[in-house]
């Protein structure tokens, strides 16, 4: 029992001007989990029952409160456990100098990126669910988190973005106005078709493939005339979470490839 004791008491190292013993360590270690367990619980509970019971709040609104509960709890909870342990916070100033000297030789992308998340809970310019483009990467936001967002592309591949690129780089959200979005198919055909035929031609196919909405109407827009070539454009809107664009554009390119070639219209 006294040798428990001693190895209990035994003093690990200096901490603020408090001696660590072995036993003060495996306290703070268990309180530390403790606290960690309570905001994932406070978290799963703000996401999945306090808030999913209102309708009007959507997946992605409570997945944000969430995530930013648990770090105030852990923010909260381990300054208490310092306290508890008698560690002075205000004499730890010397560890947060230092902190900041790691910031500035590489963790500055780290800390960059974790108030960058905060910033998208907080603003929500995209939120769960959205489809967005961002640095490159086109697909469905499946989790914001702290430090990086979690993209699933149309070929079902996750891609973990920084939150630091949802500030700084532009960023396409689809869904964002909660509005139809157009779709522009460019068609070139050779010059001397009756350009008013050919448009009701394309409109009529347009309109029969899934996914176009008939408000707003397609229209064929006509950029360039002159020469050899006639540019035009078949522009039609649909929603941005029905078909994908890639997969509609595909159709719509197919479908009105066959209609010119049925009526003989030549393409450049």
């Amino acid at each position: 029992m006294k040798s428990l004791l001693e190895v209990a008491d035994f003093r690990l190292f200096m901490l603020a001007g408090v001696p660590v013993t072995v036993l003060v360590l495996a306290q703070l270690v268990l309180l530390a989990l403790a606290v960690i367990w309570l905001s994932s619980l406070a978290q799963r509970w703000i996401t999945r029952g306090a808030l999913h019971r209102l309708e009007h709040v959507d997946l992605g609104t409570r997945q944000s409160f969430g995530a930013l509960a648990r770090y105030v709890i852990l923010v909260v909870g381990f300054a208490l456990i310092l306290q508890n342990a008698g560690i002075n916070l205000a004499a730890l100033g010397v560890v947060a100098g230092a902190i900041g000297v790691g910031v500035g030789f590489g963790l500055q992308n780290i800390i960059s990126n974790f108030i960058s998340g905060l910033i998208v809970m907080l603003e929500r310019p995209i939120k769960t669910g959205d489809r967005v483009e961002v640095a490159g990467v086109e697909g469905v936001v499946r989790e914001i988190g702290a430090r990086r967002t979690t993209i699933v592309t149309h070929d079902n591949v996750s891609i973990l973005i920084p939150n630091q690129r949802f500030i700084t780089d532009n960023v396409v959200n689809l869904v964002y106005a909660q509005a139809p979005i157009r779709l522009r198919i460019p068609i070139d055909i050779a010059a001397g078709a009756d350009l008013a035929q050919v448009s009701r031609w394309l409109l009529d196919a347009a309109r029969l493939e899934t996914g176009v909405l008939k408000d707003p109407p397609a229209v064929v827009l006509v950029s360039s005339l002159g020469g050899p070539t006639v540019h035009l454009e078949v522009a039609v809107w649909h929603v941005a979470d029905g078909p994908l664009r890639q997969e509609l554009a595909s159709r719509l390119n197919l479908r009105l490839g066959a209609v010119l070639r049925a009526h003989e219209i030549k393409t450049a």
